[in-house]
């Protein structure tokens, strides 16, 4: 595709019908901007009457308007968080649009997204983005669901100029070229990456350019000019459906007001400000109108007369409309537990295999790939090689490139286009190598996948499973032994597992896939050739189950993961001196199965030894016994002891990370603390 092709200098603009084009993308303009004047005046107001900061696209407006005119009716958006206009072009209305901007209950988000974060993926509108760059991956995995589903339909993403210097945002443009994918980039360029110039950051002429470095085409345009804009987009579109892949499309724009509702731009030059204005799009739309005689400047007033009617409508529908009931605050972070319920299957007789973990989790997604057409499975070294460790061998043979697949090293790019997917009703399993290399990507788990459930107070859910593997192994550094569970689980609307047997491996990625909330599993190297009988006709459970893996009422041991098989060999120790010792697995923090933690503890009448691989501070060990102590600390006498690993790195020699981890010593040790005033049972 050339430049020369998508030119503005080929298109007719005299044709009758481009005239009553340009009209009617004016009066779209003209309705976005009263909309954002009006937020603009009503956040400045004394006092406000909405809190918070809102970002207007004043002087972009084309964009949005010409974009949607370019694609077809099904076709979606993804926006940054200069997003009002992409949402009223995209087919929202001004009253849903003007009441999440004003936080009220008419919103489209009923308050929860607000001006920068509002969203709809039930319909074409997938929503703002409030992080930089954060919508590209997300964007991606919207395509690559519209392209397996073979629905036709492509994305269009908007990012601003100084995205384009995000992590995120290259890992979404080398994900898109890698799969080909139908997604349009769009970067509209307004010369200041919020408050520096983008010439100050950015040191090629046009953004535009970076696209050939990853083997896309780029092209830079007058994002002032509907007809160019539409044309460009079209062309593109249908080059994406065709299956000719992503494209950049740097869209020209003014910035004719701050970068937020109370950016008083103390750092902008008077010239640029006016070089600005000059090239206002309702200005220069306006006037090619004029001059062609299709209208006079009092029709300008009109236009903006009805505008602010309308709007003066919309006010009084958002202000008069009922308060947000506000004991819905807390709801709508993860999918009620009725949904979570098992998967409807005949009572079959047991069918049990010895297999190692690793096995089990290759059973388990071969199993979700033969009866579940939504799943996918990807990630790095995931479909050729069968994944680093095994898990996925054979899986690319077996089902094929389009459902088993590998992706670059862009771990971003693979949560985020996962989170695409999964809002376009697939159910993809995604594999990061380590969870140390999650780290880099965070933001689409906590900021991104977290949060899609609660902004769209339950409309729109996000079932995607990670599995990961973490903790030390002989020889590891400390960029690849990380024990994270504690992390994740403390970010409401994830779901965090830790299976320690096969059967356990199996059950739990069964269960992940089963259920509607992102699910993050964190499996160890050290437990993948650990072997077992697992039955493999078993129901799919609930999530949420902990494991009694061994009863008592002397003590008990609450741990998971890595853990349970010491803990069991050190209860085990113990029995010959008359002690029974539970131990409890708890295998989901989140869900916490508190009712089996709480009968446990009290069977062992509050002496109890909290174990996990995770050093201490932080360690989720501690929300244990703040929940122990809060919710029964009235009705039984708890005597609590932790053990875990120190607050200090994991070094690589085994002889050194040997001193560090909890071993069966530490843990017996602990439980005669605890048990200090207890009578062997003989």
């Amino acid at each position: 595709m050339s430049t020369a092709k998508f030119a503005a200098s080929e298109l007719k603009t005299n044709d009758d019908a481009e005239l009553v084009y340009l009209l009617d993308a004016l009066k779209r303009i003209i309705e976005i901007r009263t909309v954002e004047q009006y937020a603009q005046d009503l956040s400045q107001a004394t006092p406000p009457l909405y809190m918070g900061s809102s970002h207007l696209c004043a002087g972009q407006e084309v964009v949005p308007v010409a974009t949607i005119a370019g694609l077809n009716e099904k076709d979606q958006i993804v926006a940054t968080y200069r997003g009002h206009g992409w949402a009223i072009a995209a087919g929202l209305s001004l009253t849903e649009v003007f009441g999440e901007i004003c936080q009220r209950s008419i919103g489209i988000n009923g308050g929860r997204g607000g001006s920068a974060y509002m969203m709809a993926p039930w319909g074409r509108f997938i929503g703002e983005n409030s992080i930089v760059g954060a919508g590209l991956p997300i964007a991606c995995g919207v395509a690559q669901a519209n392209k397996l589903q073979g629905n036709g339909q492509v994305v269009a993403v908007s990012l601003g100029d100084g995205a384009f210097n995000q992590g995120a945002t290259h890992e979404g443009l080398a994900f898109a070229a890698a799969r080909n994918l139908p997604v349009l980039i769009l970067c509209e360029n307004n010369g200041w990456s919020e408050m520096t110039k983008i010439s100050e950051t950015v040191k090629v002429n046009r953004i535009a350019q970076r696209a050939s470095g990853y083997g896309m085409p780029g092209l830079t345009i007058d994002g002032t000019d509907p007809i160019a804009v539409r044309e460009t987009v079209r062309k593109a579109a249908d080059r994406a459906r065709a299956d000719g892949g992503p494209i950049l499309i740097e869209c020209r724009v003014p910035r004719l007001w701050g970068h937020y509702n109370r950016d008083i731009e103390h750092y902008r030059s008077k010239e640029d400000r006016q070089a600005a204005r000059d090239i206002d799009p309702i200005t220069t739309i306006s006037k090619r109108l004029m001059s062609a005689g299709v209208m006079q400047p009092e029709d300008l007033d009109k236009l903006f007369r009805e505008a602010k009617a309308k709007m003066e409508f919309v006010m009084t529908a958002v202000f008069d409309a009922p308060p947000i009931d506000v004991s819905t605050a807390a709801r709508h972070v993860w999918a009620e537990q009725k949904t979570g319920a098992a998967k409807s299957q005949k009572t079959v007789p047991a069918a049990t295999k010895s297999m190692s973990f690793i096995s089990a989790v290759n059973e388990a997604l071969s199993k979700e790939l033969e009866t579940c057409p939504e799943v996918l499975v990807y990630g790095e070294d995931v479909g050729y090689a069968g994944g680093i460790f095994g898990a996925s061998r054979n899986l690319q043979k077996t089902y094929g490139e389009h459902r088993v697949f590998d992706t670059p090293i862009s771990e971003s790019a693979i949560l985020g286009s996962a989170i695409g997917s999964a809002l376009m009703g697939m159910k993809p399993i995604v594999e990061i190598m380590w969870g140390d290399f999650m780290l880099v990507a965070l933001d689409q788990l906590i900021n991104q996948a977290a949060n899609i459930r609660y902004i769209t107070a339950g409309r729109s859910e996000v079932p995607m499973v990670v599995r990961t593997q973490q903790g030390s192994t002989p020889g590891a550094c400390a960029q690849h032994s990380q024990s994270l569970e504690a992390l994740l689980a403390h970010i409401p609307g994830l779901r965090v597992a830790l299976p320690s047997t096969p059967q356990d491996a199996y059950d739990i990625l069964r269960s992940a896939v089963a259920h509607p909330d992102p699910c993050i599993i964190f499996e160890a190297r050290t437990l993948y050739q650990l072997s077992g009988q697992v039955n493999v006709s078993k129901p799919v459970e609930p999530i949420g189950k902990a494991d009694l893996k061994r009863a008592g009422n002397s003590a008990v041991i609450v741990t998971w993961g890595t853990m349970v098989r010491i803990a069991l060999e050190a209860a085990e120790s113990l029995e010959k001196d008359g002690y029974k010792i539970a131990v409890l697995d708890l295998r989901w923090l989140s869900p916490l199965d508190e009712k089996t933690l709480y009968k446990a503890v009290k069977d062992a009448g509050g002496r109890t030894v909290i174990v996990h691989e995770a050093n201490l501070t932080g360690g989720f060990g501690g929300e244990i016994v703040a929940r122990l102590h809060e919710m029964i600390g009235s009705e039984v006498a708890l005597k609590i002891r932790r053990v875990a690993t120190p607050d200090v790195r994991m070094p690589a020699a085994p002889s050194l990370s040997e001193q560090l981890l909890p071993n069966i010593d530490r843990i017996t040790a602990a439980l005669k603390e605890v048990m200090a005033d207890t009578t062997p049972l003989k």
